[in-house]
């Protein structure tokens, strides 16, 4: 008696019957392709039992998806590289692939080829560029803005600060309102002492020296006669019609009690808190 060759799924017997294997285990086609078919990389369809399977890496494609990523050229009986991403592409399309393209033209940068390389990305020679004047950049130095590259001539034309004194391009800036200024323009009004590196101050849109600006622009104190610079202890001040005082000069001129933020009574040039005012 013959023994019975059945599906392992479905137990039909396969007797005479065209049929496929799975693990060394008979399958009929309906089961195959039901619960056994592989599913193709490319078009992510079932493989079924009829059609012819390419396997590469634990990947499986039909025959006729088993095609180069770039080109599309069937390579069922062609060499081909696999890539990283799992790309399958044939020899021609593999090496240029591997090449770095240009930012400018997105052209493959053949080996061999003048380019420019800079931070990690790469140039035809004639695509490095100026922004602004479109001229090849070649060995010249360059500045940027942002991801743009531009020649030095057009860099400096479109954002370089000029100096507010002399109008020409500047690099230093000064503390007080962040114009520009060349070292040698921002000096003194008076003295013409240059004032890069050390302490200064502003008045009507000039520029003095410590020492200038006490001796010769500065409000005297209505008390101890000294200027008022705004610099250290003399930082705070009192203003009484056309009158100022440092804050620690505005004292009663009888007990020499602080009234600044006080009461005060005026008596001629000098200044009383109100309980010395009535006994004056």
């Amino acid at each position: 008696m013959t023994e019975r060759f059945n599906c392992f799924y479905c137990r039909e017997n396969l007797q005479g019957k065209k049929h496929a294997k799975k693990d060394d285990k008979p399958v009929c086609v309906r089961c195959f392709d039901k619960l056994c078919a592989d599913t193709c990389a490319e078009c992510r369809k079932p493989i079924s039992a009829d059609a012819k399977e390419l396997t590469h890496k634990n990947r499986h494609w039909h025959e006729g998806c088993f095609r180069c990523a770039k080109c599309y050229k069937p390579l069922a009986n062609e060499p081909f590289a696999a890539k990283d991403d799992g790309k399958i592409m044939c020899g021609k399309c593999g090496d240029r692939d591997g090449s770095p393209r240009c930012q400018g033209c997105y052209k493959v940068i053949t080996p061999g080829s003048k380019n420019v390389e800079y931070k990690h990305k790469v140039w035809h020679e004639e695509c490095f560029i100026c922004f602004e004047c479109k001229q090849p950049i070649h060995t010249q130095s360059f500045l940027t803005k942002g991801d743009e590259m531009y020649c030095t001539a057009c860099h400096e034309k479109k954002f370089a600060k000029h100096c507010a004194r002399c109008k020409e391009v500047s690099i230093m800036y000064s503390q007080i309102n962040f114009e520009p200024w060349h070292s040698e323009c921002f000096v003194c009004n008076t003295c013409k002492k240059p004032l890069a590196g050390a302490r200064f101050t502003a008045h009507e849109d000039q520029f003095y020296c410590v020492n200038c600006y006490k001796a010769d622009v500065a409000k005297k104190c209505s008390g101890c006669q000294n200027p008022i610079t705004g610099f250290g202890r003399g930082t705070n001040v009192v203003n009484y019609e056309d009158k100022t005082w440092h804050e620690y000069c505005f004292n009663c001129k009888k007990c020499s009690l602080s009234i600044a933020h006080k009461r005060f009574v005026i008596n001629g040039n000098d200044i009383y808190c109100p309980d010395c005012a009535k006994k004056l």
